[in-house]
């Protein structure tokens, strides 16, 4: 294969990667609107459904950490094309189930498919992209878990309302098998420079860790589960990767290298990000609810609101390179994490009375910053990270970001049984537009609090990808 033609099919890698991250991440948000006809299906309650959930999320919590691992060992196109084998069968197995424990099983598979598809499918476009094909790159596969949790309900909704939730699962069938048949002939198969041992104890201790906080998280968003069991393991899991932490810097082959987080522009994105991503992942929890609940809306005019975050976030893709361009992350995120922030507390302060016109507005604007903070995150990860590193980075940044999706998820739980409390709740009492309006507050709060990890940002952070090329190319203008 002649230089260029590789170059070519390396430029696709990004969109190959992207397909697959949406298949998985939509199949991950539109479930929960097919709960009450899959539960009925099967002849249960919609909480019994919850251990399928679960089991999904311990899948993720003991596969992502070893991704990287294995992607070393056995070559990254192996791996890709095997997850999206594993994850598309799954699937199908999923579509067929006719009971609880078939559907669990099912779930298990395809939550092993998921934790290897995601960190793999992220480490395949690092590790084949020029530094300055960057920020383009990244944009491009961040963008199915931008959309994903804002199409995903409706499309849910639609599917089960006019046809069965089975079709949720076997619609992955086509595009895993075109994703397969790509990803054969365009994914490099790299492996590792070197071949480590497998760090066992590192995995148990990981696996713990995001085990606990992702139950915990899956239990605190659950209206008939005690919280403080859930904080206990949230608590737990905290404490558990404390010591996961200590084990990982003593270790000379640890399965989660956190000597990334040395890497200054990387670690304000895991740490600081964290946090950001806990306070904007609140919303798409909030929102519905604030829709269906204070507005008496239907599920799915609900969900045709909701779209309107979806055009804010598809949008700023366009402008998202250009913006990094010509500002730099440094100033991109402290601005954008301020209006988020503002915003997601204006989220709260709408009513049924306030025109249409004006609702749509603000979702809009939430999902344009959603949409620019979590491309700005995602991009600057890896601007500074040696190629021998990158299977590292790559595995700590997946296993951050799945943890902060159920914690967002969680922090709006609470913050809104928090804020129920707060106003005098009742037994079977209905959350009211004054509980909402907390909720949005405490997320919000978090949100802009977040600022403070990127005022510590060296000015020219990720100039090394193009970040602010143009506004630091003369040092008398800045």
């Amino acid at each position: 294969m002649t230089g260029g033609a590789r170059n070519s099919h390396v430029g696709w890698l990004p969109y190959v990667v992207a397909a697959t991250f949406f298949m998985e991440y939509l199949d991950t948000t539109v479930i929960a609107t097919a709960l009450p006809q899959m539960a009925h299906s099967f002849g249960v309650g919609p909480n019994s459904l919850s251990l399928g959930m679960t089991a999904y999320m311990l899948a993720l919590a003991i596969f992502i950490p070893v991704s990287g691992w294995v992607a070393d060992r056995c070559g990254s196109r192996t791996v890709f094309f095997s997850a999206i084998g594993v994850f598309t069968v799954a699937s199908v197995l999923c579509g067929l189930s006719q009971n609880v424990t078939e559907f669990t099983a099912a779930r298990l598979l395809q939550g092993m498919g998921g934790a290897m598809m995601v960190p793999v499918g992220r480490l395949i476009v690092v590790r084949n992209t020029e530094k300055s094909r960057m920020m383009q790159a990244i944009s491009t596969i961040t963008w199915p878990a931008i959309a994903a949790p804002v199409v995903g309900p409706p499309v849910g909704g639609f599917i089960t309302t006019y046809a069965s939730w089975r079709w949720i699962f076997l619609l992955n069938v086509p595009f895993g098998l075109a994703a397969m048949a790509v990803a054969l002939a365009l994914v490099p198969n790299l492996r590792g420079t070197e071949r480590k041992p497998l760090d066992v104890v590192g995995l148990v201790l990981s696996a713990t860790t995001l085990t606990a906080i992702l139950y915990g998280a899956e239990l605190a968003s659950q209206p008939g589960e005690n919280p403080w069991v859930a904080g206990a393991l949230i608590a737990g899991g905290l404490l558990m990767g404390v010591v996961a932490f200590q084990h990982a810097k003593r270790h000379p082959h640890p399965l989660i290298d956190v000597s990334t987080l040395k890497i200054p522009t990387f670690s304000v994105t895991v740490v600081t990000g964290s946090f950001t991503r806990i306070g904007i992942g609140a919303v798409p929890y909030l929102m519905p609810l604030l829709f269906q609940v204070g507005f008496g809306l239907s599920a799915f005019k609900s969900g045709l609101l909701l779209l309107a975050s979806a055009l804010g976030n598809l949008g700023m893709k366009a402008l998202t390179t250009r913006i990094l361009q010509r500002y730099g992350f440094r100033m991109v995120s402290i601005i954008d994490v301020m209006v988020a922030g503002v915003f997601i507390i204006a989220c709260g302060l709408l009513t049924p009375n306030v025109p249409l016109v004006l609702v749509l507005f603000v979702v809009f604007i939430y999902g344009v910053a959603r949409s620019m903070q979590f491309s700005t995150l995602a991009t600057l990860a890896y601007a500074d990270v040696a190629q021998p590193q990158m299977s590292a980075a790559s595995t700590l940044w997946s296993a951050a970001a799945q943890m902060t999706i159920g914690l967002g998820i969680a922090f709006g739980a609470v913050s809104l049984r928090a804020a129920a409390v707060f106003n005098g709740e009742t037994t079977g009492r209905v959350f009211t537009l004054d509980d909402f309006r907390l909720a949005f507050l405490f997320a919000g709060v978090l949100t802009l609090l977040s600022v403070t990890g990127y005022l510590g940002l060296a000015r020219n952070a990720g100039q090394s990808i193009g970040g602010g090329s143009r506004g630091t190319e003369d040092p008398a203008k800045s």
